[in-house]
């Protein structure tokens, strides 16, 4: 009785196993203009690129007010968390006079539903 209920036990565990979560590339993603804004800096442009057209406007809006309100790092890595995703990329600013130009390049797009899409340029020849 104790091996039924041992095995039994086992192949639940592996039947409800989700495993690891799926991992796909995208070589294909949008670039522009997403967001523009008024401050008392002058005027902030923010840019995304290899954006994923469903959050692109979500996420930007996200990386305004992160800016706006001075916990925006810019560095090798920023992770927005999103309503939809979580995205991993590098964010460059620009300062001229008094245009502010906020650029954010998607590398990882982790969606709430488990699956993880990189970045991968196009490969020419």
């Amino acid at each position: 009785m104790k091996k039924i209920f041992f095995s039994a036990l086992i192949m639940s565990c592996f039947a409800f196993n989700e495993g690891d979560p799926k991992v796909q590339t995208y070589n294909y993603g949008h670039n522009g203009m997403e967001f523009v804004a008024r401050s008392g800096e002058g005027m902030i442009i923010v840019s995304t690129y290899n954006s994923k057209m469903t959050i692109r406007q979500d996420i930007a809006y996200k990386i305004y007010q992160l800016y706006a309100n001075d916990n925006l790092k810019v560095g090798p890595k920023t992770t927005i968390c999103g309503d939809e995703a979580d995205v991993t990329g590098r964010c460059v600013v620009t300062k001229k006079d008094n245009l502010i130009s906020v650029n954010f390049y998607y590398e990882l797009v982790e969606w709430k539903s488990g699956l993880k899409e990189i970045y991968q340029k196009k490969k020419v020849g």
